[in-house]
């Protein structure tokens, strides 16, 4: 049984739990300008805790497919008021979506409990900063960058790869002195990936248990719906929450998501049959 610690505050993950996805950016894949205005982002924060997000994931910086750089002070701008709102107007766990190590640390300062980091705390001192900060931190696997991940994406055996990147990132973590306890894995469903892979990792994710650590897991809207059921980003619904559930079907205990109400719905009928079967 998993449980993520952050300063006096802990977070079970017994059973799934569901991450906002906030994305204070104007380019986001599905979402891009909806949430752009820090006022924006916060009514939407309000509305997720309000529909069950235990978890609100806030990022300045777009990692879609050929997604734009920005510098620290843009994606600070962005993301510290909304932190601090957060923070001021509700109970819930806040992570911040960054690679950079100062907006990790301004965004801890501000009121962040946990990092979740697309590149893995491979950036130049986010390794050390992550350690310092001592607060659960997410890694992800990605193959290339945002700006070229998706031009030809190759794997002889997708899950072995990504469990072996991830492996060797929780080993380099630990040799800096991050506490295992710590550590969160994300295979990176759409992150260098082709819809075959995506579907090959989501079959296979209990492989990804054998390092023994929490799981999250993002494929709300990502193109491997979309392409797969031909569906603009705003008609992927029905199949998001089917990814959804099959991932908690397969041990993930952090789902990150657009649509928080319907997964919570989800994850309590799925839960509810459950709890059937030990009856």
């Amino acid at each position: 049984m998993f449980e993520i610690k952050s300063g006096d505050k802990t977070l079970s993950l017994t059973s799934p739990v569901v991450m906002a996805i906030i994305n204070v950016t104007p380019d986001s894949f599905s979402d891009g300008g909806q949430h752009a205005t820090v006022e924006q982002a916060c009514a939407q924060i309000d509305k997720v805790v309000s529909e069950g997000a235990l978890i609100v994931d806030i990022g300045g910086e777009s990692t879609r497919p050929g997604a734009e750089a920005v510098s620290v002070e843009e994606e600070l701008s962005r993301v510290i008021p909304v932190i601090e709102y957060t923070a001021k107007q509700h109970d819930v766990w806040i992570s911040i979506d960054t690679s950079k190590p100062e907006v990790m640390e301004k965004a801890v300062a501000a009121g962040a409990h946990l990092i979740n980091d697309v590149r893995a705390l491979q950036e130049p001192g986010a390794v050390a900063m992550a350690t310092s900060l001592d607060v659960p931190v997410c890694l992800m696997h990605m193959q290339g960058q945002p700006q070229n991940m998706q031009d030809a994406p190759q794997y002889e055996d997708v899950m072995q790869q990504v469990t072996e990147f991830l492996s060797l990132r929780v080993d380099y973590c630990l040799a800096a002195g991050m506490p295992r306890e710590n550590i969160i894995l994300d295979p990176g469903f759409g992150f260098g990936k082709t819809l075959e892979h995506n579907y090959q990792l989501l079959a296979k994710l209990p492989e990804l248990h054998s390092l023994h650590l929490p799981v999250l897991i993002g494929l709300s809207r990502k193109s491997m719906i979309g392409d797969l059921l031909q569906r603009d980003t705003n008609e992927r619904l029905a199949g998001s929450l089917a990814g959804a559930m099959i991932a908690a079907q397969q041990g993930a205990q952090i789902l990150r998501v657009h649509d928080v109400k319907e997964t919570v719905d989800v994850l309590k009928v799925m839960s509810a049959t459950m709890a059937s079967l030990h009856q």
